[in-house]
């Protein structure tokens, strides 16, 4: 199972990669391994307001409705609109084209409470 080792990990499965002030999100390979097919995404538009911990958006799989946690505060700058019409590209490549939001932060101290990938890998039995 692939953990890239230059992320931050959330419990919820949710995935940060920083730079600078922005921060990438996405969802783990696990995650996506146990939603199965996605085939439908919903993330928030430019411009809106997100908090850690609060849900931003949903995944639809075959299986299941998931909610999306914001592992950072901020506003989002960026959307993967690729994702409305090819939704099976967070289940391809969930660190890459599957990314779904770019959030500049407002809070980075906000990263010291996501876990390191070797959390992640033991809390997860990765």
């Amino acid at each position: 199972m692939n953990v890239p080792a230059n992320r931050k990990y959330s419990e919820e499965h949710e995935w940060v990669k920083v730079e600078g002030q922005l921060a990438t999100v996405g969802i783990t390979e696990f995650a996506q391994g146990e939603l199965g097919d996605i085939v439908f995404v919903e993330l928030p538009k430019v411009g809106d307001v997100v908090r850690s911990g609060d849900p931003f958006g949903s995944v639809e799989s075959v299986k299941t409705v998931s909610e999306l946690y914001a592992p950072v505060s901020g506003k989002v700058v960026q959307v993967n609109e690729a994702l409305n019409d090819a939704p099976e590209r967070i289940n391809e490549a969930p660190y890459e084209g599957g990314w779904m939001i770019v959030v500049e932060m407002t809070d980075p101290s906000e990263l010291d409470k996501l876990w390191t990938p070797e959390k992640y890998v033991e809390t997860y039995g990765i």
